[in-house]
């Protein structure tokens, strides 16, 4: 490539003003975009993500049309977002609707082919939930998202707490960072309406006398303390 044709600073101001408008815009269509639940959400970040590369590393694009193209895109994905919430009709039409591939324990052929599956990829998905015989499943639901959910039938289930009569007791909170490198997350801490003392107190009672030894701290279900320090000792 001829050097005289590399327009630094315009493909540096693409870039940047491309890279900010992408992150602006990804925030404003929220995580279910982000995280591709369905067919539609697949593609629409796909070329959500093309439009934005075209507009940052193509020259001959130009900067102005594809900015437009890139927010009505996001606009039109957040609108037909908000219809489909409001409307059963659009939310099939857009995402589908789950199909039962077993039922009862039977494997619905007509279901196979409106999924357009055949046996082998059918289970191959089950291998995938570690399953590797059909004669375990009650129910199989292909789901929007190209997944399968499986209920197994009852002496092929997993055990639960209440099955082994184990401890049912609610948990306190979820498992949560408190210390991190040393840092304590003092907003984490308030979620959890508890204050450093508490922390501070929890740690000597591990023998940890500075906040600055701990790589990673985390409370548990039941409020106890997992503390990692620097050195990779758990006191």
């Amino acid at each position: 490539m001829d050097i005289g044709e590399i327009n630094f600073w315009e493909m540096m101001f693409r870039t940047t003003v491309t890279f900010i408008a992408l992150l602006i815009l990804a925030r404003i269509i929220g995580k279910k975009q982000l995280s591709q639940l369905t067919f539609f959400h697949y593609t629409t970040g796909i070329t959500f993500g093309s439009i934005a590369g075209e507009i940052s590393s193509q020259k001959e694009t130009p900067f102005w049309d594809g900015m437009i193209s890139l927010i009505w895109w996001s606009i039109l994905t957040i609108l037909l977002s908000a219809i489909a919430l409001k409307s059963t009709k659009m939310r099939v039409l857009v995402d589908d609707k789950p199909t039962i591939l077993i039922h009862n324990g039977v494997i619905s052929e007509a279901n196979l082919k409106k999924a357009r599956l055949h046996l082998d990829e059918l289970t191959m998905l089950l291998r995938e939930q570690s399953i590797f015989s059909v004669n375990e499943v009650a129910y199989a639901v292909f789901e929007t998202n190209g997944e399968l959910s499986v209920m197994k039938k009852p002496p092929f289930a997993e055990a639960t707490k209440k099955d082994t009569q184990a401890n049912l007791t609610p948990p306190l909170c979820m498992p949560t960072e408190v210390i991190s490198n040393g840092r304590i997350i003092s907003e984490n801490l308030q979620q959890l309406d508890l204050t450093e003392e508490w922390l501070l107190k929890k740690l000597r009672n591990k023998k940890v006398d500075d906040v600055e030894q701990v790589l990673f701290a985390q409370v548990l279900e039941d409020h106890s303390l997992y503390v990692s320090t620097k050195t990779n000792q758990s006191p």
